[in-house]
Parts: C-alpha cells; sequence; structure tokens
C-alpha cells in the first residue's frame, strides 16, 4: 500500500467514527423547605402531602410548571404542636441550605433568628412590618417576602361580628399568648375602647394554661371569646372548640381550621389560597428575584365561616343577617 493509500484510508476511518455529543449539564433539582408549627412531617412529605396548605403550595408549583422529583422536591419539617422544636427546626432548614423557605406566620419567628440569607416566603404573617420581618410592604428589603395577613386590622372587625351576635354588657374573653400575641390584643384594646367594649385577658403561654383560662371566663361570667392564633393555641383547636361549647361561650376564630374543627366562627383570609398563591413567590425567586425587591401581598377577601352544629350545641340561634353575610354556613 503506497503512502497516499494509507492516509486516504485512514482519514476516511477517523471520519467514520461517530462523534460524541458534549455531555448535557445535570438538572438543578431545587429543594424548597417547608416549616409548619402543627402537622408532623411525615403529614407535609411527597407530592401530595396530606397537610392542606402544603398540598397546596405543591399544587401552585404545578400549575407553574414544576414537576415534583424533575425540578424541585420538599424538605419539610414539622413541630407537632411544640413550639419548643421550631428553633431546632429552622436551624435544620438552614443547614441543609435549601433554595428557599415557605413558612407561615407563628414560625417566622424561629425563622428570622436562623437565617437572614436564604429567601424566606410568608405565608400568612399577621402584620410582617410591625412584627420586623420586612422594612415596608412594597419594599421588604430582606430576605422575607410573600403574603400577609395584617391580622391586626380585622381584629376589630371579628370583635364587630361576635358582639353582634352576643350584643350586651358582658365581657368579651380573650384567649392568647402574650409572646406572640401583643400587637392583636393592643388592637382588640383599641377596638373595644373606642365602642365602650369591655375585655378580659386570658393569656396561655402552654397547653397546660388552657383549661384554667376558660375557668377565668367563666367565673368572670364572660358573655363571649375572641380566640387568636398562635403556636400554642392552633395545634389545640378542637380541644379550644370543645371547651368553648361546655362553657357555653360563643367564640369567634381567626383561622378557618377551628371552625371545622368544631368552633363557632371565624373570619380570616383563605390560608388554602394564600398557600398557593406562595407558589409565584418560590417560581421568582428559583428564577433569580431577590426576596427585598417582591412586593409583599395582602389578602383581598376575608371570609365569614359559621358552624350551625356549634350554635346548636351551645341553644344559640344565629341571626339571619349574619348568616346571610357568611362566604360558608356548615351544618
Amino acid at each position: 500500500m503506497d503512502r497516499r493509500s494509507f492516509i486516504g484510508k485512514l482519514a476516511l476511518g477517523i471520519l467514520a467514527v461517530p462523534r460524541l455529543a458534549p455531555a448535557q449539564p445535570e438538572r438543578k433539582v431545587y429543594r424548597i423547605g417547608v416549616l409548619s408549627h402543627i402537622a408532623m412531617t411525615s403529614d407535609l412529605v411527597g407530592p401530595q402531602p396530606r397537610q392542606p396548605s402544603v398540598n397546596a403550595l405543591v399544587q401552585g408549583l404545578r400549575e407553574l410548571g414544576y414537576m415534583y422529583g424533575e425540578h424541585f422536591v420538599t424538605e419539610p419539617r414539622g413541630a407537632e404542636g411544640k413550639p419548643e422544636r421550631l428553633p431546632s427546626l429552622a436551624a435544620e432548614l438552614v443547614r441543609l441550605q435549601v433554595d428557599v423557605i415557605v413558612a407561615a406566620g407563628p414560625t417566622l419567628a424561629a425563622l428570622k433568628q436562623a437565617t437572614s440569607t436564604i429567601p424566606v416566603v410568608m405565608t400568612g404573617a399577621g402584620d410582617p412590618v410591625a412584627q420586623g420581618y420586612v422594612q415596608s410592604l412594597s419594599r421588604p428589603g430582606g430576605n422575607f417576602t410573600g403574603l400577609s395577613t395584617q391580622t391586626q386590622e380585622v381584629v376589630g372587625k371579628r370583635l364587630e361580628l361576635l358582639k353582634e351576635l352576643v350584643p350586651g354588657a358582658a365581657p368579651v374573653a380573650v384567649l392568647w399568648d402574650p409572646r406572640a400575641g401583643r400587637l392583636s390584643w393592643q388592637a382588640a384594646e383599641s377596638a373595644a375602647r373606642e365602642r365602650g367594649w369591655k375585655l378580659l385577658s386570658l393569656e396561655i403561654r402552654g397547653a397546660s394554661e388552657i383549661e384554667g383560662a376558660f375557668k377565668a371566663a367563666t367565673a368572670a361570667r364572660a358573655g363571649a371569646l375572641l380566640v387568636f392564633t398562635g403556636v400554642v393555641q392552633d395545634p389545640h383547636a378542637q380541644r379550644i372548640a370543645e371547651l368553648a361549647a361546655r362553657s357555653r361561650l360563643p367564640a369567634m376564630y381567626g383561622l378557618r381550621f377551628y371552625v371545622e374543627s368544631g368552633g363557632l366562627m371565624s373570619y380570616s383570609a383563605d390560608l388554602i389560597a394564600l398557600s398557593r398563591r406562595a407558589a409565584v413567590f418560590v417560581d421568582k425567586i428559583l428564577k433569580g428575584a431577590k426576596p427585598a425587591d417582591l412586593p409583599v401581598e395582602q389578602p383581598t377577601r376575608f371570609d365569614l365561616v359559621i358552624n350551625l352544629k356549634a350554635a346548636r350545641s351551645i341553644g344559640l340561634t344565629i341571626p339571619q343577617q349574619l348568616l346571610s353575610r357568611a362566604a360558608e354556613v356548615l351544618q
């Protein structure tokens, strides 16, 4: 074989070797931390979590094109109604270096202590400006953004609805945790002072004090009950509703799930809708937006929910004008 023929065949051989495609960069799977003060971690896991608000978050992400396991996974942590666990659970999520954390109002204080860098999407902060989570609603300025329920602004409305149901001079007992509910208590005091209503403060710092608070309300001849939300109260919604019924106290709650647990009525934003909306904030952050620049949103709708079974259990008739304003009446 002459030299020219050999070189030609060698060239053809080289051309015949299949060209290897360049390696495709591996897709990043985002990790989204989820922190709950009520639920067990097992209820927060996976693409179809049993906890309704987290399920709404996952559904919201799915609607935006994110597939669980392909584009993102959740790193859930649940305190199971034990507020003392929140700081360590928040610290765990920080150590995992998740891309973003989604959390409800009662867990935010622990997260604020745990991180100033990981983005936190709030799914219902009571008053994030007054509580120090953001500098302003329009310009959060830090690592927190999301949705606010502006709880202090609706405390007066809750009192009005309660007094419309139970008029009279008897005081309204207020069940609250002074470590987290100070702003709500001040809002209630202001609303009551303007209208000439009396309040009875029932301060609790742990679940063991709940029953004693109801005994104090009965001894003071309270005519109604206003229950603030919080890390102490929320995990014991059913027990609180049962004690209210046993004490024959018409009660107004700050969240719908109290009514679903047997309580009389609630006036609040839809937390499931807020959790689904939180997916929009997560999406923007994963695409590079900074929490500091994403304005905090406020709910545009608050729903009155009434439980007629609870009303019948204490011999209470709900006025028709109140029923007609309810977004939902549970039978």
